[in-house]
């Protein structure tokens, strides 16, 4: 990602040795890439729910050092995903920016658990 003057926008800053999944967008940066932007986020399941009124859509919500966001896994996803996304207790969620004002969601295209990452939360350090 780039900043105004074209110039790389620094990567924010993280404990030493905290485990980040590849390639994904930190959520203190979800503003950055343009509505409809495909993008990879990855966090804690803060939330599911799945409101009786929502149609078979499930809303969850991750957290990482740097914010929340919200994810939204259609019933067709959900049911090829659904160990994931009922059993992860980490996710990596790749899929598409939607922005309406200042909210933002990511429309889930693949989710991944990536649970087994916490494990090196655990390991003692070098």
């Amino acid at each position: 990602m780039a900043s105004d003057q074209g110039a790389p926008l620094p990567a924010p800053a993280q404990p030493a040795g905290w485990p980040r999944p590849p390639a994904c967008l930190p959520h203190a940066r979800l503003a950055d890439p343009p509505n409809g932007a495909r993008v990879a986020v990855a966090g804690l399941v803060l939330v599911r729910q799945r409101p009786g009124t929502a149609k078979g859509v499930i809303f969850l919500t991750l957290e990482d050092e740097t914010g929340i966001c919200n994810v939204i896994v259609w019933r067709a996803l959900y049911e090829r995903f659904r160990r994931a996304v009922i059993a992860g207790r980490c996710l990596r969620v790749t899929g598409r920016l939607q922005r309406d004002g200042a909210v933002v969601h990511v429309i889930a295209e693949v989710i991944e658990d990536i649970s087994p990452m916490l494990d090196e939360l655990l390991r003692p350090a070098d």
